[in-house]
């Protein structure tokens, strides 16, 4: 694994969805370095691209109330526990659940696996409300997938508040989810 600076120079064999992340990332003027690897699939994996990154690449749960009428992306960093009762308070929501891959795929056009803030880009009637743990809003960088999870982005925090969030009509929600030490 090399991290690079900016969009992969061979987009053979790239998915569509992973081309447009790249594209809307340079028309907003954001910098991003990125890494190719196999599949990642457990918090192991991600654990060694963020050594190569650089960076801590956050936990993304996509979540929905019991009524499947209101949904959810937390970004929280991949080692903290997550507890569903610690964020419906913050939020004055109801039970929280995971969300289905039908719903992932149907709103944010991604796969499980490759679920990332990035994502919201395909939201465009937004159906998901963003939710960050104050941790993550907090970091200088930040770690997430193209919405494949063969590929990694880091990411200045601050670009994806100020310039993608904006871009793509997101306003998150920071909540403090507390460590279980």
């Amino acid at each position: 694994m090399e991290l690079k600076k900016g969009r992969p120079v061979d987009l053979n064999n790239r998915l569509e969805k992973e081309i447009k992340v790249y594209d809307l990332l340079d028309k907003l003027g954001i910098e991003y370095h990125h890494v190719d690897h196999e599949a990642a699939e457990t918090m192991e994996v991600c654990s060694e691209i963020d050594k190569v990154l650089g960076t801590l690449i956050c936990k993304n749960l996509f979540l929905c109330n019991r009524t499947k009428t209101e949904f959810y992306l937390l970004m929280m960093p991949g080692d903290k526990p997550f507890k569903t009762k610690d964020i419906t308070k913050q939020i004055g929501c109801s039970r929280l659940s995971f969300a289905g891959a039908e719903f992932m795929e149907e709103y944010l056009n991604i796969k499980p696996g490759a679920v990332s803030v990035l994502g919201l880009m395909n939201d465009t009637e937004n159906h998901i409300q963003l939710l960050i743990d104050k941790p993550v809003s907090e970091g200088e960088t930040v770690g997430c997938h193209p919405c494949v999870n063969t590929s990694s982005l880091k990411l200045n925090t601050d670009d994806i508040l100020e310039k993608f969030l904006p871009a793509v009509n997101h306003k998150p929600i920071i909540v403090d989810l507390p460590d279980y030490d």
